[in-house]
């Protein structure tokens, strides 16, 4: 699954999904939901993308991951977007992903309880990550995008006690990249 779903959030839902024996239809409508957001990511690096042949759009679309968006966000300003480089480092990014993959189907079972290795905060740690990478000399806008990500971690926590339990981290994604897009175009317009 690894080598043709390059997702991790799609990988776990779908294999909790399977396992309950939910139908293959709900599985693939829930995915798709979930993974919605690669469009918002496609359209902010589609600018940088203008000058590249067709052919290799497909290769770059299907090796967008959060963390290559994070990287190329950053990297394409001040780079462009070199289609070999590019296509290599996303490359080696899903390389990295299919091996861990072999890793753990082979050596998983010699670890019996992965809770001392803190597994459970490695994958927020890394969006934090990926968050202050992106606010990294961005000025007055890091404190911005820094304001939206604390609302919506907020929201999905109200939603969540609220007791929107499965939908609130997707409702409050929805409901702050919404508010984020209006507040950005309402400061871009110009004042009459």
């Amino acid at each position: 699954m690894s080598v043709l779903v390059y997702a991790g959030s799609a990988q776990l839902i779908s294999v909790s999904l399977f396992a309950s024996g939910i139908s293959p239809w709900s599985i693939l409508i829930t995915t798709f939901i979930v993974n919605l957001r690669h469009m918002l990511m496609s359209a902010a690096l589609s600018p940088y993308l203008r000058e590249w042949r067709k052919a290799l759009i497909p290769f770059f679309s299907f090796e967008l991951t959060d963390e290559a968006f994070g990287l190329h966000s950053v990297r394409f300003p001040k780079t462009g977007a070199i289609p070999g480089e590019t296509l290599a480092i996303n490359l080696i990014s899903q390389g990295a992903w299919v091996f861990g993959t072999w890793l753990g189907i082979t050596a998983g079972n010699l670890i019996q309880d992965v809770r001392p290795f803190g597994l459970d905060y490695a994958l927020p740690a890394m969006f934090v990550a990926l968050l202050v990478f992106q606010l990294k000399d961005r000025g007055n806008a890091a404190v911005l995008y820094t304001a939206i990500a604390v609302f919506a971690g907020l929201l999905s926590t109200l939603l969540l006690l609220a007791g929107v339990d499965q939908w609130n981290v997707i409702i409050a994604t929805v409901i702050t990249a919404t508010l984020g897009v209006m507040f950005k175009t309402w400061i871009k317009q110009p004042s009459s």
